[in-house]
């Protein structure tokens, strides 16, 4: 997807009837680092009311376990987070069995990830799932996939992502 403005709004017209639908539908959006996936996300849940986000940050491993491991220096890279969390998650969301479920965030101010920080409601029909690993084809993250109704993966110049990470 671009930042193109016609763009968010098609897409905001095609997920629109997503929101009052029967059937809870889970909508991937993804990009690397700095690509704007907060933002988007955001953007989509205001434009899109009864919609709910669930970041992939929210899986981050401790910074503690990670050390522990051997792999806090490489924080962010996807054997640094919660995958099998993230599939039970998207399996109960996925169930849509009348429950709210309760999702972790990841805080930025303490670098840490908050259990049960946000609810999604049992009525949300609409639930964008926003991660930069979200499409990756290895084991594990493959199987994500099967979740998601529509997947979208948002590109931006390497040089922008960049300056959107060193502002940070």
């Amino acid at each position: 997807m671009t930042a193109a403005p016609d763009a968010f709004d098609d897409l905001v017209g095609r997920l629109r009837d997503w929101t009052a639908g029967p059937e809870r539908r889970l909508v991937a959006l993804a990009g690397p680092p700095g690509a704007g996936k907060s933002h988007v996300a955001d953007r989509l849940t205001a434009a899109l009311p009864g919609a709910a986000v669930l970041q992939m940050d929210g899986f981050h491993l401790d910074d503690a376990l990670l050390a522990e491991r051997g792999d806090l220096a490489r924080k962010g890279a996807p054997r640094t987070f919660d995958l099998d969390g993230l599939a039970s998650i998207l399996d109960r969301l996925a169930a849509d069995d009348g429950r709210a479920v309760l999702v972790p965030v990841f805080d930025r101010t303490f670098e840490i990830s908050r259990a049960a920080a946000r609810e999604i409601a049992a009525d949300v029909r609409l639930v964008l799932v926003e991660g930069s690993y979200l499409l990756l084809d290895s084991p594990g993250w493959r199987d994500l996939r099967s979740h998601f109704a529509l997947s979208i993966m948002l590109e931006v110049p390497e040089d922008v992502s960049r300056a959107r990470l060193e502002a940070r």
